[in-house]
């Protein structure tokens, strides 16, 4: 049994096709449940997943992290996995997650990702991030976790203290305390398919160095675009 969270501000141009991938699982759908985590969207993205979603309701907590927390606090099923509005999961996705998972002493399970739209540029990008992961994985010196692709065990998510409600480096920081409680695992075939429309509009390398300023600074800016696209 697993709870699937998706944080959603203003979506409805992607949520969709995340929450279709989503309902079209190798598990019966009755193994799982879809909670969706509204930022106080303007658009339709409620009404979109209400269509889909076993809960929808508005985060409490702020931003992206908090959202995620909220989601899983309400979540009723001892797995917890975390994507995005705008990514597309493979079929087989919370299959794997629950395969990873048969191990007791495993308390993190994350994936690498591949761009939804084309281009080499893109590729290329992702490449980078994934290899990034791989590194720091089979090294040990670090995990890069990303949060439309993880997942967690809920008690030691909760006893670890969650994610930190930031503007960007949440999910790179919780791995860090989620080791203390069990094992982390990296998972090749764990692949969902992420979209890189921000970086286009922003600029890939533009984005990469708000992310890691903000990322450097403790989690917390209002002065770079990548902090302004957040939650509440």
């Amino acid at each position: 049994m697993i709870s699937v969270i998706i944080p959603a501000y203003n979506e409805a141009q992607n949520i969709r096709d995340c929450l279709i991938s989503l309902s079209s699982q190798t598990l019966p759908r009755e193994s799982y449940e879809i909670i969706v985590v509204d930022g106080g969207s303007a658009d339709n993205t409620i009404e979109i997943a209400k269509e889909y979603a076993d809960f929808v309701f508005i985060q409490e907590s702020p931003k992206v992290g908090g959202a995620r927390n909220d989601g899983i606090v309400r979540a009723k099923y001892d797995i917890v996995a975390t994507t995005d509005a705008d990514i597309v999961l493979p079929p087989h996705w919370l299959e794997r997650i629950q395969s990873l998972f048969d191990d007791p002493g495993v308390v993190q399970v994350f994936g690498p990702v591949t761009p939804k739209e084309g281009g080499i540029l893109n590729r290329f990008y992702l490449s980078l991030a994934n290899n990034f992961a791989r590194i720091g994985y089979y090294t040990k010196l670090f995990y890069f976790t990303l949060g439309c692709n993880t997942a967690f065990r809920k008690d030691a998510f909760i006893e670890a203290g969650m994610y930190h409600t930031v503007d960007a480096g949440d999910d790179l920081e919780i791995p860090r305390r989620m080791i203390a409680y069990g094992k982390i695992m990296f998972c090749e075939k764990l692949k969902v398919k992420f979209s890189m429309r921000r970086y286009t509009q922003f600029g890939a390398l533009r984005s990469v160095y708000e992310w890691m300023y903000i990322v450097y600074r403790g989690g917390d800016s209002h002065e770079y675009q990548y902090a302004k696209r957040n939650y509440r």
